[in-house]
């Protein structure tokens, strides 16, 4: 760690992490490898080291007292991030734009790896021909596509960003795909099977319920609803506070406990698959990609946002590498479904 301002350890001390954070985004200090620095610090453990400031206690009852993911505020994450532009995303992420964890078994790249993720994802779910799919957060339509093209399955996608229906639907064009600008509360209607690719993240611990009711109502007697998501070691109602300032507003990760009370009496879990381990790959070649693109990317972004954008997927990066965070896929049945699942891998 290279510091260029003294006055960046009377932020570290007063703000915290918010202030790591801030401090880099306005080069009062800088790192070589960023990621190794802010992993090192999390493996130990220093956030829970630093003391805690008024501002951190204020931003943790707030997040206890108020519903911070209401149908009102959910779109908030949506005009902030997923509609930052089009053409960020289309230069960091692979040929099917997935922007979540790739699965890096058996990919030498990224096109790879997210295909790889999208088939065990598609027979998780035992897609098959005329079966009908409910994608929640469908992103740019990549899964919608890939389970269409391949598994010739209907697919309905909802999203919450305005800029990632537009691009979707040219990309799904001449598909059995409808991309719908829709919170998942306002679903009425059935499916065979439902998916959830990194949506999760966004509904918050006092929607949790909410969602899994809604899910368990779009979801047919014999259906089956896989859920892939983010998770945290331990049960919280918030997010790291510069991640919430300047990522993903009113964004949270469940944790094991969380996840198992909401779902409890709604479902029958059939399986649960770790692979936190490959988001570290995934976000350092998303790094890369974004670096190499930056000179064509820098007349619509400054460089305040180049350095916050480097500083988002190295802090994610490190998360992951020092395990404080995983990756989780977990496949759920209706109760009634008495047929035997047999866990893919």
């Amino acid at each position: 760690m290279q510091v260029h301002d003294p006055s960046v350890y009377h932020i570290l001390l007063k703000n915290g992490s918010l202030g790591l954070g801030e401090s880099y985004m306005d080069s009062l200090w800088d790192c070589e490898q960023l990621d190794e620095l802010l992993f090192r610090a999390l493996r130990a453990d220093l956030e829970n080291e630093a003391p805690k400031s008024l501002k951190l206690a204020v931003y943790l009852l707030r997040s206890k007292l108020f519903n911070l993911q209401t149908e009102k505020r959910a779109w908030e994450v949506g005009r902030k991030h997923y509609d930052a532009g089009n053409d960020l995303y289309e230069a960091m992420l692979d040929k099917r734009m997935m922007y979540s964890c790739a699965y890096w078994e058996k990919a030498g790249t990224l096109d790879e790896a997210q295909e790889q993720k999208l088939d065990l994802i598609c027979r998780k779910l035992k897609l098959q021909p005329g079966l009908s799919v409910l994608d929640i957060g469908c992103g740019w339509g990549g899964f919608a596509a890939y389970a269409a093209e391949k598994y010739q399955v209907e697919v309905t996608g909802i999203t919450i960003s305005k800029e990632q229906a537009k691009l979707a639907r040219e990309r799904c064009q001449n598909l059995p795909v409808e991309i719908r600008v829709q919170d998942y509360r306002e679903l009425d209607e059935q499916f065979d099977r439902v998916v959830s690719i990194g949506m999760f993240e966004h509904v918050g611990y006092k929607n949790y319920d909410t969602y899994m009711q809604v899910v368990k109502r779009a979801l047919k007697e014999k259906g089956l609803f896989l859920l892939h998501c983010i998770g945290g070691n331990s049960s919280v109602t918030a997010t790291d506070p510069w991640i919430n300032k300047y990522i993903f507003p009113n964004g949270m990760m469940p944790s094991i406990a969380q996840i198992g009370r909401s779902a409890e009496q709604k479902f029958i879990l059939e399986d649960w698959q770790n692979f936190g381990v490959f988001y570290d790959r995934t976000l350092m070649e998303w790094l890369k990609r974004f670096k190499n693109a930056w000179n064509a990317l820098k007349d619509r972004y400054d460089d305040r946002f180049y350095r916050m954008w480097t500083y988002y997927l190295c802090a994610s990066a490190a998360s992951f590498r020092a395990k404080k965070t995983s990756l989780w896929q977990l496949v759920f049945s209706q109760p009634s479904n008495l047929d035997y699942y047999q866990s893919i891998r």
